[in-house]
């Protein structure tokens, strides 16, 4: 009986093979651990995106589709300008009101015979500046609170925004605003071109400039980003500017879709953008999350009410289902990162340490 022996390049191909392997092992686990907590937003929407194919035929149509990516735009922009501010660890409240009353400056600007182009431009720049030296300074310079600087600025424009406009919508009517809501470039959509626009500026910003890690250093710790060189308060300042300007651009987007221009302050804008960066994997504290998971979060809540409101059931229970499912959401993402589990652990740590007999008893 013959006796098998190894080839000599066999043998010499497996250690090389295993060296191939080993080279790339250490980037899979990179890449597994940046995008871990996309999993659970990623199968949340998989499942809902199947669930509402199954049950109404005119999901998956491509109106329907251009329908339920064109209406969540404002969303969409407005949840990439919050992702910058709650990585940095604050929360913008304001951003509805900001909204409402950008809108309103828009029309203001065409009624006095501004070009659309600038009047567009004056708005960004406004929302920026409103956002960065308003909020971010008292916020970033004043040390203030950003939940009170935010809901005394919510209140100011909302009352401002009424007195302004006599709390009476202004019809527009502009080329701009038109071309924004339903024109198209190379058969794509505008509003979903700007979605795609803002979204790979901001990942950008967020990925390749000192800018974006400086944001993460101060929302991870503000004091020792301070010990390291990094100015917290024009980080702050420049957060807070974004989200501005991303509520100008949102305010013009909605424009477009309505053609006027309403005072009425959408307090629940604020609060879905806030939730859109959760479901993407931010932490609350700040120093985590990103536009790739903001982006998810967005579009998972933009299906999820596009689907309820193709079936029969009653907007009360579609704002039922909604949060239930928003719970469940967050919670899966917290379980996924094992945040959940070691809060139990030491929560159950201390019960017993304080719930232990103490000497002499």
């Amino acid at each position: 009986m013959k006796e098998h022996r190894a080839n000599p390049d066999e043998e010499q191909a497996a250690p090389e093979e295993a060296r191939e392997v080993g080279r790339y092992a250490p980037v899979a686990r990179r890449l597994w651990k940046s995008s871990r907590h996309l999993i659970p937003v990623t199968v949340l929407l998989v499942a809902i995106v199947i669930m509402f194919s199954v049950s109404t035929p005119y999901f998956l149509t491509r109106s329907n589709l251009i329908i339920l990516l064109t209406s969540n735009t404002a969303l969409w922009v407005v949840a990439i300008g919050m992702t910058a501010v709650m990585v940095s660890g604050a929360v913008d409240l304001s951003v509805g009101a900001l909204v409402a009353f950008l809108s309103i400056l828009f029309a203001k600007l065409l009624g006095v015979h501004v070009p659309g182009v600038l009047a567009l431009l004056v708005t960004v720049v406004a929302g920026a500046l409103i956002g960065g030296l308003v909020n971010g300074l008292l916020i970033g310079r004043l040390r203030l609170s950003f939940l009170l600087v935010t809901l005394a600025s919510l209140t100011a424009f909302t009352g401002f925004v009424n007195l302004w406009s006599d709390t009476k919508s202004i019809p527009v009517n502009s080329s701009v605003t038109d071309r924004i809501a339903f024109g198209d470039i190379l058969g794509v959509n505008t509003s979903i071109l700007i979605m795609v626009v803002v979204f790979v500026v901001a990942l950008f910003v967020q990925t390749r400039t000192y800018f974006g890690r400086d944001v993460y250093a101060v929302g991870g710790n503000r004091v020792a980003a301070r010990l390291a060189g990094i100015n917290s308060t024009k980080a702050t300042i420049s957060v807070f500017a974004i989200s501005g300007g991303a509520a100008a651009l949102a305010a013009i987007v909605e424009i477009g879709r309505t053609s006027a221009a309403s005072p009425t302050v959408d307090n629940s804008l604020p609060l879905q953008a806030i939730a859109c960066v959760l479901l993407g994997g931010a932490a609350i504290s700040g120093g985590s999350g990103g536009v790739g998971g903001t982006a998810l979060g967005a579009l998972f809540l933009s299906t999820l009410g596009n689907g309820l409101s193709l079936t029969s059931l009653s907007s009360y229970w579609q704002g039922v289902v909604t949060g239930v499912i928003l719970v469940g959401a967050v919670l899966l993402n917290r379980l996924s990162e094992g945040s959940l589990p070691k809060f139990l652990r030491r929560r159950r740590h201390d019960l017993a340490s304080t719930g232990s007999p103490g000497p002499g008893s």
